[in-house]
């Protein structure tokens, strides 16, 4: 130490220390990073700090990023309009219209279970349809549930007196409640019930609501009223899809393959076609209160046909699974006649009484 030469006071005397080779953050790696860091800003912070004024200067007139104003810019592709597609759901509304009609005008007080087994066969539908479509939890469970519910309530339907739809509303709250507490028995399915229970009722009640059709059948002016109400229904559904097929404009939505001048021109054919059976059939039936009824259910069943289409298109945007396309194409008309049915039954209980 006496070879060193005088001590100055300083750290200049102090003999350094034996390099370390192994350590990563010794001062000349740690400028190497700070070089290196890609994120790192001037004022010494990394993602969030301020841009350098070359950055900065460097942005589009308007503060806005060259990159960002190309993607606002970009088109939201046109989802084309299938025209056979469209052809089939008309005609697959046009049938199940045809179906509830001849039932219902052959029924009779002594022939009613037939009727039954009809409006069963189109309940049946449903359930697959619906429930292959909103996926619910235990699935399984919520489409057994839905059967027994429609077997009771056509059974109630036909046999209950007086005839009403008081056991309906019971059966549909018991087979709602049945369909969530089976929801609860797998804990994965108990995870997602919270956001299903919606789903879960929209299937139960459209289920139960087409046993209205053979209660209404009992009611004195009830046969004329589902002639009037399903007439209104499959010309407003089938026409809609038939324009679509030809002249899908203006869209809807650029995502949604529907147009509005099929939409709107359906729903005017159908009171037209309401109102027309309305000047032919008897009293209480007029033409006004014909054109009434049908506005009503034709309007009805336009929005729910094209809501169907809506939650097809949220469910592709979101990622999920594409729902078996017979499941898919039917849900539409199935809908519109199941959720037409309440509004078609309080207008015959307290329009035409």
């Amino acid at each position: 130490m006496s070879g060193i030469g005088p001590r100055s006071g300083t750290i200049a005397g102090v003999l350094p220390s034996a390099p370390r080779d192994n350590d990563p953050w010794d001062d000349d790696v740690s400028r190497e990073i700070a070089r290196s860091a890609p994120g790192r800003s001037s004022s010494g912070f990394y993602a969030g700090a301020p841009e350098p004024a070359s950055r900065i200067g460097s942005r589009a007139p308007g503060g806005e990023d060259p990159d960002e104003e190309e993607e606002i810019e970009e088109e939201i592709p046109v989802v084309p309009v299938r025209r056979q597609l469209s052809v089939a759901i008309a005609g697959f509304a046009g049938l199940l219209g045809v179906g509830l009609i001849l039932g219902a005008q052959t029924s009779g007080p002594d022939a009613r279970l037939s009727y039954a087994i009809v409006v069963f066969g189109v309940q049946l539908l449903y359930i697959l349809a619906f429930t292959m479509a909103i996926r619910p939890p235990a699935a399984g469970t919520v489409a057994g549930v839905c059967v027994a519910a429609a077997a009771a309530a056509d059974y109630l339907a036909v046999n209950s007196e007086p005839a009403g739809i008081l056991p309906l509303i019971f059966v549909a709250v018991i087979g709602y409640a049945v369909a969530v507490i089976g929801q609860f028995v797998r804990p994965d399915d108990r995870m997602h019930v919270r956001d299903s229970l919606s789903g879960t009722l929209l299937i139960v009640l459209g289920v139960v609501s087409f046993a209205q059709l053979i209660v209404l059948t009992r009611k004195p002016v009830g046969t004329q009223a589902v002639l009037v109400c399903l007439t209104a229904v499959a010309v407003a559904v089938l026409f809609a899809h038939l324009i679509d097929a030809f002249f899908p404009k203006p869209r809807i939505a650029a995502q949604v393959p529907r147009g509005a001048t099929g939409i709107i021109v359906g729903a005017m054919l159908g009171t037209l076609a309401a109102a027309g059976l309305g000047s032919v059939l008897v009293l209480p039936f007029t033409p006004a209160k014909g054109a009434v009824l049908g506005f009503l259910v034709a309007g009805i069943a336009g929005l729910v046909d094209l809501a169907v289409n809506y939650s097809e298109v949220g469910r592709r945007m979101a990622g999920e699974t594409p729902t078996f396309w017979v499941a898919r194409h039917m849900q539409g008309p199935l809908g519109a006649f199941a959720l037409t049915l309440p509004g078609a039954y309080v207008m015959t209980a307290f329009f035409l009484s």
